[in-house]
């Protein structure tokens, strides 16, 4: 009989048992506690899952070090699933700034203990047809067609899945950051350690802390994208439950340009507004189905939010000295703690000047992108639902209180979104449309140098007056002219076609 492949897990025991010395019984699948007497060090459940972790017995004065570290107090079952994370963490090949996988999987878990279920027919129907009836209605109040590509009902987790590699690319270099501050408080640490630095037992004897440093730097960036992708996956599992569309949060997170709602987010959003959900849903859907129109026919935008948010988290600059002190001042054996108070270092730094270029960018171009919906949506829907403005009055306050892109961006990057911005975006578009009609309106999105900007917001009759002004005009007509001449062809001196070149005197 051929031998059997071995499990990743056998094979982290036995690396294990090479390095420190410990022994493992090959005859018995099962996992035990060691037999050697540990007395009341550690309670048998704990004594269980370290002797999974180091592959068979437990030293009577490792056991007591970690007791001394407070290793007692933890709760048996989240050790187990702590284990089980490491072992699955040293086994993966993953090299990249933060650990995707399970960003993801921890999202999915997330959404799946406050509660998700599949998506079933009767619902897709509805929102298939309320995507239909929002597209007829912003074919009559905008020259931006609809892409054509199909309507999504998600899940939780179906959004999680559809989303997460944009969120991957969104985060990726303050996942690079943190890396490297994690990585720098660390090495510190152990290089400030000497003989003794550690709890005795803890280590085998004679075995210098400082000295596996370089050995344990691909643990270390490991770690670092294990904590990364957690911290990811936990954000965007929150923000899961919360948010009603693919793209509310303002960013092209959707890759096929598809119009997608959450139905039972939408049916908690709809609570306790004394709307019928009917119209929830379709003003909801105009919403979607307009910030997707946009993506698509301003291709320049979508790039842009994208390279504001990379930029912002390129730059940021990560105090290594309070990160030594969080991991100093917090109780080791606190997961959660440790994770909060890693969290308020991390996450929240002084911006640097190209930070606050890119924060200013950012910000007006959510704001244009979601005033621009706000007075898109109002002119689709005003004729045709009797509760349009209780509804975009509600949409407002959500995003006045914190709503889900400023949920998302103060977790992930650290960034906190002001709506005031989103109000003076409405009202510029508002006054262009009113000026220049819907067709100029849309036209402000034409080129990124036309655009407005954040000046502009602040001055937004200021915009409404230069935009279409009469050097605009006269430019539009000069270049007319030269494309007219240029078809025609030259003219001569008797107004026909063709014009003589220069004479030699003249052209001396």
């Amino acid at each position: 009989m051929p031998d059997l492949p071995r499990d990743s897990d056998d094979q982290l025991g036995d690396d294990f048992d090479d390095q420190f010395g410990h022994r493992r019984d090959d005859d018995d699948a099962s996992v035990r506690p060691s037999d050697d007497p540990l007395g009341d060090a550690l309670s048998p459940e704990i004594q269980e899952v370290l002797a999974r972790l180091t592959g068979g017995q437990v030293d009577p004065e490792m056991a007591k070090a970690l007791k001394d570290m407070g290793i007692d107090q933890v709760d048996p079952a989240m050790l187990q699933m702590m284990v089980g994370q490491m072992q699955s963490m040293f086994a993966s090949t993953d090299t990249d700034a933060f650990n995707l996988t399970l960003a993801t999987d921890t999202a999915r878990k997330t959404v799946s203990e406050a509660g998700d279920s599949v998506v079933g027919e009767p619902a897709r129907r509805q929102l298939a047809q309320a995507v239909q009836v929002a597209e007829l209605w912003l074919d009559e109040v905008t020259a931006f067609e609809a892409p054509g590509i199909s309507t999504h009902a998600w899940s939780r987790a179906e959004w999680v899945e559809a989303t997460m590699t944009t969120w991957g690319t969104l985060v990726e270099p303050v996942a690079e950051g943190v890396g490297r501050a994690v990585g720098d408080a660390m090495r510190a640490q152990l290089q400030q350690l000497g003989e003794g630095g550690l709890p005795e037992g803890l280590l085998p004897a004679g075995v210098d802390p400082a000295a596996m440093l370089g050995q344990m730097e691909p643990v270390l960036a490991k770690m670092s994208g294990a904590m990364f992708g957690l911290q990811v996956g936990q954000a965007v599992g929150t923000l899961a439950t919360e948010t009603v569309s693919g793209t509310e949060v303002g960013l092209p997170l959707v890759a096929d340009r598809s119009v997608a709602l959450l139905p039972a987010n939408v049916e908690a959003f709809a609570e306790g507004l004394g709307v019928d959900l009917d119209q929830v849903r379709i003003y909801l859907a105009v919403r979607e189905a307009a910030r997707v129109r946009l993506f698509s026919e301003v291709p320049w935008i979508g790039p842009q939010l994208v390279a504001a948010v990379r930029d912002y988290a390129r730059d940021i600059s990560i105090d290594t000295d309070r990160i030594e002190s969080a991991l100093q001042s917090v109780d080791a054996s606190d997961a959660t703690a440790l994770q909060s108070a890693l969290q308020d270092q991390l996450f929240r730094p002084d911006p640097s000047p190209a930070q606050r270029a890119a924060l200013a960018r950012l910000e007006t171009y959510l704001a244009l992108v979601e005033g621009w919906v706000d007075v898109v949506a109002d002119r689709a829907t005003r004729d045709h639902l009797p509760q349009s403005a209780a509804l975009g009055e509600a949409v407002r306050r959500r995003r006045a209180t914190g709503g889900p892109a400023e949920k998302a961006f103060a977790g992930l990057v650290g960034l906190e979104l002001r709506p005031r911005r989103l109000r003076d975006a409405a009202n510029l578009w508002a006054a262009l449309e009113a000026k220049h009609g819907a067709d100029g309106r849309d036209a402000g999105w034409g080129h990124p140098d036309v655009a407005p900007t954040g000046a502009d917001l602040d001055d937004p009759l200021g915009y409404v007056e230069r935009f279409g002004t009469s050097e605009s005009a006269d430019l539009d007509a000069a270049l007319d002219q030269l494309l007219s001449e240029s078809e025609a062809g030259p003219s001569d001196g008797d107004g026909r076609s063709g014009e003589a070149g220069p004479s030699d005197e003249d052209g001396r």
